[in-house]
C-alpha cells in the first residue's frame, strides 16, 4: 500500500534520523538518499533496515507518494529513493594507513575525508572529540558512498595504531621529508586537526613525528590536508 501522507509514522521516524543526531545515537541508525548512494550500499553488502521509493518509479522499497517522500528528503529537489541503515563502528582504529580527525566539526569535511580515504586505500578514519557525525546526512552525501566501505571508529591520539604523524603548521620538517623516512612502515596514523584550531597540545606532544604541509597561506582546509597527507604517504609507499 502506497504511503501518501507526510505525517505517516515511518516518514516521521525517517525525518528524525535525518535531522537529529540524538535520534541517530539513540537508535544507531542513519539515512542515505539517492540512487547512487543506495547503489553504493548495495555494492558494499549493506542491507537496509527500511527502503523507500517513489510510487511508480520501479525502484525497490516501500512505495511513497512523491510529495510525501519529498517531505522526508534532505535534497532541495527531492529524491526518488532513500533508506535507513544500521551504523557500523569498529571497536578501535584499524592498523594500516589510518586518518585521525580531531575537532573537525564540519560534516562535509568529514565526508570528504572518508571519500579521500577510500580513494587512497586507507584502513580507517578515526574520530576524536569534537568531530562531526560521519553518519549525518551531509557527511554521508559528501562521502559519495565511502561511508559504506571505509571503517570508522572513535579514538583518541593515544589509542591510534602504529607510528603517528601529527600535522602541525609550526613543525620544522615538511611532510615529504617525514614520509620519506618512515615509508615503508606497517602502520601509520596521520593526525589532522580543525582548520582554525589545529590539533590540541597533548596530541602534538604525544605524536611520534610532527610534519607540516608547506603552503603560502596560514591555514589549509582539514579535508584538503588529509588528502595531501594520504597522497604523499601512498606515493612513498608505491616508490618503496
Amino acid at each position: 500500500m502506497t504511503i501518501t501522507s507526510p505525517h505517516n509514522d515511518k516518514l516521521k521516524a525517517l525525518r528524525k534520523l535525518r535531522q537529529r543526531r540524538h535520534d541517530r545515537d539513540r537508535t544507531g541508525q542513519f539515512v542515505a538518499e539517492g540512487e547512487d548512494l543506495l547503489a553504493a550500499a548495495d555494492a558494499a553488502g549493506w542491507t537496509p533496515v527500511q527502503r523507500f521509493a517513489v510510487s511508480g518509479s520501479g525502484l525497490p522499497g516501500i512505495e511513497v507518494d512523491a510529495a510525501a517522500l519529498r517531505s522526508a528528503s534532505d535534497l532541495a529537489s527531492g529524491t526518488r529513493t532513500l533508506a535507513i541503515y544500521n551504523e557500523r563502528w569498529e571497536a578501535a582504529a584499524l592498523g594500516g594507513l589510518c586518518v585521525y580527525l580531531h575537532g573537525v566539526g564540519d560534516p562535509g569535511n568529514v565526508g570528504s575525508v572518508l571519500r579521500t580515504a577510500a580513494a587512497f586505500g586507507a584502513s580507517c578514519v578515526a574520530l576524536g572529540p569534537g568531530t562531526a557525525d560521519p553518519f549525518s546526512p551531509r557527511a554521508v552525501r559528501a562521502s559519495m558512498g565511502a561511508i559504506f566501505t571505509v571503517p570508522v571508529a572513535h579514538s583518541t591520539p593515544a589509542r591510534l595504531p602504529g607510528t603517528t604523524i601529527a600535522l602541525d603548521a609550526r613543525a620544522e620538517r615538511p611532510l615529504c621529508a617525514v614520509a620519506a623516512d618512515l615509508v615503508p612502515q606497517a602502520e601509520i596514523s596521520v593526525l589532522v586537526g580543525a582548520e582554525r584550531d589545529g590539533l590540541p597540545d597533548e596530541a602534538i606532544a604525544g605524536a611520534d613525528h610532527l610534519a607540516r604541509i608547506p603552503i603560502a597561506t596560514d591555514s589549509l582546509n582539514a579535508a584538503v590536508a588529509a588528502a595531501v597527507a594520504l597522497y604523499e604517504l601512498t606515493r612513498r609507499i608505491s616508490l618503496a
